[in-house]
């Protein structure tokens, strides 16, 4: 190729421009690693993915550019880039799995650390010249190479620590950590406090995590005093969602590995050794040098310097230094850190920093400012209903992405997306599923693994006294047929109940709504998020079913899938709760499901429909006998259940992976019943205690 094309661009300023785009691509992970711990805009979550995969195959292609480069000879200062690309690879101190299996490859990365630690010291000694012309300029590469060296080091000891395998090592080899300064609430705000004390308890979530059993014999010091305060319901949410951030940090930062002793070590001598090779590299002659690769050096120093001197606030201020200094065996540094409040002073100017960045002011409340170790409250929705009274494709009403995905893909996956739909959780609904896990915990559902010792769903109708023939059979043999039955038969009560469309009925309705969709979203979605059997062929032939419906030999029920609008082309979401959430066409098809089946005795053709539509019609038999709103309480109760059961089910891997991208509201009550659990373990031991000293006296 002719002229100054591409390819002469490259022929001539490769290395020029893999390091620059190793260097974008860490600022780039530096900025975005943070997204994941709330549920993130597609585009973000993308870019973040590509900056993942493209950081280190960058860096590692860069050094092996160097290591048979013939130019390196004659551009010395290209050679001295090689120990940059290893602190590239290193990475930044917010990121260093993108998923849960890249732990599992620390063993890969310890051989890719010595094959490029290999190379860049084998780039610097063949092409940096000793004598006295490169002598600043090689002792400046040393020290450069330390810090590669370290970083990188660290960083595959932090995947290594990130593993299940090694979190559950330490949970057998390490005491709980019980910070007696967390127990101070006036020292610290409201949110500052329900930090500390998510560290407090953080043993639990790693022995939850790793699927290890509670030890029933932990007695610490201030676990007594936390055991009142745990149970008022909202702190609770709080403390979970706090705790499983603080998961998140173990798995997919860097942690496990810097707030250690050796790690706050490496953050202080980093930007120093940094600033010593900035200074030597100021001090070297330019004489000889390209201007453009000088440029480029200060650029490789200044944007390394920027990122470890942030590395070291951000450690000095983190809550997780304050679980540091609060269990360290210097008595002198505890006190000169937390007595004296320095480290608070500190701890308030690092927050007020981040929140000054993003765009905040400094005066604003704690709440926002800890906005990112909260869940984001937001639930996955679908509805079958929904789905099955999609209009018909045609040309005119079928959307053009949907088209384009059923050309490359399976319908299956266009469908799941494009119907689906979020939503935010009500406070209500959080009071409800509260009063439900104390009520577990209080009649003592849960056996000595902390798990629930019923059915999904039982609980409520055992308590009722329902649990016998058709409501004891709509729960489905595997966990997901439950879901499906259960989910079209409440559409089919809430049309049909005259207590439903009562105006003091509307947040029972709105909360069982939102969980029968919220289930189905986990079930069509997010099947690893749920325990049993998949029932994949299940679904889709319920669905078939659905769809096949007549609904116009009936003049009630005039068939409406065939009126679509145009607008439809070019719509990407049209979820449940959307603004053609087509909620009379759902009804109608409620109607003529219950018309249709309820009489029957089985359907060989559809036998769910068949369940669905007499689980539907004894619920308003129930209804019409009571004469009260508790077959809508009986539904929601059921629906909680079956949210609880999801949660505690889940295999831990499960609930680790979904970390990364925002988390679950089942993670949370399985958290929540790993706690509460430990709680009724602590009761029982107090209760035996105080009946130990009623027998001696």
């Amino acid at each position: 190729m002719a002229g100054g094309g591409p390819l002469e661009l490259w022929n001539h300023r490769s290395m020029q421009i893999l390091v620059l785009l190793s260097l974008g691509l860490q600022v780039v992970l530096f900025v975005f690693a943070g997204i994941r711990r709330r549920e993130a805009f597609p585009v973000r979550r993308l870019l973040l993915w590509l900056a993942y995969l493209m950081a280190d195959s960058t860096a590692v292609y860069a050094v092996g550019h160097l290591s048979f480069s013939s130019t390196v000879r004659e551009h010395q200062l290209v050679a001295f880039w090689a120990p940059f690309l290893l602190l590239h690879l290193g990475g930044p101190d917010n990121i260093t799995a993108y998923a849960l299996q890249d732990n599992q490859l620390w063993l890969r990365h310890l051989q890719i650390l010595v094959v490029q630690v290999l190379g860049a010291a084998y780039v610097i000694h063949k092409n940096i010249d000793g004598g006295s012309s490169g002598r600043l300029l090689r002792l400046a590469s040393g020290l450069m190479f330390a810090v590669g060296f370290v970083k990188y080091g660290e960083r595959t000891w932090a995947l290594k620590c990130g593993t299940l395998e090694s979190i559950g090592a330490s949970v057998k080899t390490q005491p709980p950590a019980i910070h007696k300064h967390s127990h101070r609430q006036d020292e610290a705000s409201d949110e500052e406090f329900l930090v500390r004390r998510a560290h407090s308890l953080f043993h639990v979530c790693k022995r939850a995590i790793v699927d290890s059993s509670v030890i029933e014999k932990d007695s610490v010091e201030g676990q007594e005093e936390y055991t009142t305060k745990m149970m008022r319901k909202v702190e609770l949410w709080a403390l979970m969602e706090i705790e499983l951030s603080l998961m998140y940090d173990v798995l997919y930062t860097k942690a496990a590995v810097v707030h250690t002793t050796a790690g706050y070590l490496v953050r202080v001598v980093s930007p120093l050794t940094i600033a010593a090779s900035l200074v030597l590299f100021q001090l070297t002659p330019k004489d000889g040098h390209i201007g453009a690769d000088v440029a480029i050096t200060y650029v490789l120093l200044g944007g390394a310097l920027f990122m470890e001197t942030t590395s070291l606030v951000n450690a000095l201020g983190s809550s997780w230094t304050f679980a540091f200094l609060s269990t360290t065996r210097w008595r002198w540094l505890r006190y000169v850190a937390l007595c004296n409040g320095r480290w608070d002073s500190l701890r308030r100017r690092v927050v007020s920093l981040h929140h000054l960045v993003k765009g905040g002011f400094p005066g604003g409340s704690s709440t926002s400012r800890y906005k990112s170790r909260r869940w984001s409250y937001i639930i996955g929705q679908y509805n079958m209903l929904h789905l099955c009274t999609r209009p018909a494709d045609t040309l005119l009403t079928s959307p053009l992405l949907g088209r384009l995905a059923r050309t490359l893909g399976p319908n299956g996956w266009w469908d799941r997306k494009h119907y689906s739909g979020t939503v935010k959780i009500s406070v209500s609904v959080k009071k409800h599923i509260s009063l439900h896990m104390g009520r577990l915990y209080k009649h003592g559902t849960l056996n000595s693994l902390s798990m629930l010792r019923k059915k999904w769903g039982e609980e409520p109708l055992d308590r009722r006294g329902l649990y016998e023939g058709i409501l004891k059979d709509s729960l489905g043999v595997e966990f997901q047929e439950g879901i499906i039955i259960w989910h079209i038969a409440t559409d089919i009560f809430l049309a049909k109940s005259e207590r439903a469309k009562a105006e003091d009925a509307a947040p029972r309705v709105e909360a069982i709504v939102m969980l029968s969709d919220y289930m189905m979203f986990l079930m069509v979605d997010r099947p690893y998020m749920l325990p049993g059997q998949p029932q994949n062929r299940l679904y889709q032939r319920t669905c078939e079913n659905l769809v096949s419906m007549p609904l116009t030999d009936d003049p009630r029920y005039p068939d409406r899938r065939h009126k679509g609008m145009i607008k439809n082309l070019f719509r990407v979401r049209d979820g449940p709760a959307s603004g053609t959430s087509r909620a009379s066409e759902r009804r109608d098809l409620a109607n003529r499901l219950y018309d249709e089946y309820a009489s029957r005795r089985f359907s060989h053709d559809a036998p769910r429909l068949t369940y669905v539509a007499r689980l539907a019609k004894r619920l308003l038999q129930k209804e019409r006998a009571d004469g009260t709103a508790d077959s809508l309480d009986l539904v929601l109760e059921v629906w909680t259940d079956i949210l609880v059961y999801a949660g505690n089910k889940c295999s831990r891997e499960s609930h680790a992976k979904k970390l990364n991208s925002g988390g679950e509201l089942t993670t949370i009550l399985w958290l929540m019943a790993e706690h509460l659990y430990q709680v009724s373990l602590e009761e029982a031991s107090h209760a035996q205690r105080d009946d130990d000293v009623s027998n001696v006296l």
